[in-house]
């Protein structure tokens, strides 16, 4: 009994701790991320080279410890399944959120992720994976949650892009800068993406139980679409050279593939120990870091505004998270 509850005991350090080192390299992935487009690098040929990456490093991986779990059959439903994870997943949300950092900042880009929990609630709740019971407090509490977080996100964007008018004595009058908007609308976008690609993850893995296989596969079907979506805008294949040394590029290729191969691959094991309501609750850690991270490195500086709405966003992270835990204790009072 002494050994087993050691055993807990290290194992909740390590869960906890490796969150918070997971949340760390997210943030120095992004700050990265946001180097590499300042560079000139565009978005789709960061997203290719990090997705291919990612394959490299997972593969691996997946064939040492889950290839016991792989179907024995591809049905032409999990193929589509897959198909459609990666084009959300890479597409959808590592383009648009790329595009995004390249349009505002890695501190912003990093608050926004925060929305995924309320809005695959209401994507859960529109496509009625999930039944809603608007008389049970957990889901009014959820509802509420979900409005606080766009609420900040909305204002978030509105004060990122609001600057003094130079031409105007007045202080009242400001001006909107078009860029941040857009590049806020483009992270609102990509976290739209995320959330919709956890609910297509989350069905897939009943007939495909093995989540660093799927990242992997998925990643470079995704490294394959962004290419081809570049081909066809651009009618070339842009290799990053003239920004970049080769070396210098797969070297950062590589590291941002590791950084998030490693990330899910521990986030995936945390989720199959400790439910996937706790790893949810660290997410914030990555914006404080990103905050310090691009002071430090890129000499960035956010505005209280937008502190405040990240402080929103937060916050309705939390009271979405906490009803879908207390919603656990209580299953019956969540279902209609």
């Amino acid at each position: 009994m002494e050994w087993y509850k050691r055993k807990e005991t290290v194992e909740e350090v390590v869960v906890i701790g490796g969150l918070i080192g997971t949340h760390f390299l997210y943030a120095t992935n992004n700050v990265m991320v946001s180097y590499l487009t300042s560079l000139g690098l565009d978005p789709l040929t960061v997203v290719y080279y990090s997705s291919f990456a990612t394959f490299l490093v997972l593969s691996p991986i997946a064939f040492a410890f889950e290839r016991i779990l792989w179907p024995k059959k591809l049905s032409l439903r999990l193929m589509v399944q897959l198909v459609l994870i990666s084009f959300a997943g890479v597409i959808l949300f590592q383009y648009l959120f790329v595009k995004g950092i390249k349009l505002t900042s890695p501190a912003i880009a990093t608050a926004m992720p925060n929305l995924a929990p309320g809005l695959i609630f209401a994507i859960a709740w529109i496509t009625r994976m999930e039944k809603v019971k608007l008389s049970c407090l957990y889901s009014k509490v959820k509802i509420l949650g979900t409005v606080v977080c766009v609420s900040g996100a909305v204002t978030m964007s509105l004060c990122s892009a609001a600057k003094e008018d130079p031409r105007s004595t007045s202080l009242s009058n400001v001006i909107f800068d078009q860029q941040m908007i857009i590049g806020c609308l483009y992270l609102i976008a990509a976290v739209l993406g995320l959330s919709i690609n956890s609910i297509l993850q989350a069905v897939t893995l009943a007939d495909f139980p093995a989540p660093i296989s799927m990242v992997a596969i998925t990643s470079l079907i995704g490294s394959i679409m962004a290419a081809t979506v570049q081909l066809f805008e651009d009618h070339k294949l842009d290799n990053g050279w003239p920004f970049l040394s080769f070396g210098m590029l797969v070297a950062f290729s590589f590291l941002g593939g590791g950084i998030i191969g490693s990330c899910v691959g521990f986030t995936a094991w945390a989720i199959k120990k400790r439910g996937a309501v706790l790893p949810s609750m660290f997410s914030p850690i990555a914006t404080v870091c990103t905050i310090v991270y691009s002071a430090i490195r890129l000499g960035d500086t956010i505005n209280v505004p937008s502190l405040a709405s990240m402080v929103l966003i937060f916050t309705g992270l939390y009271i979405v998270l906490w009803a879908k835990r207390k919603e656990g204790y209580h299953p019956n009072e969540g279902t209609a």
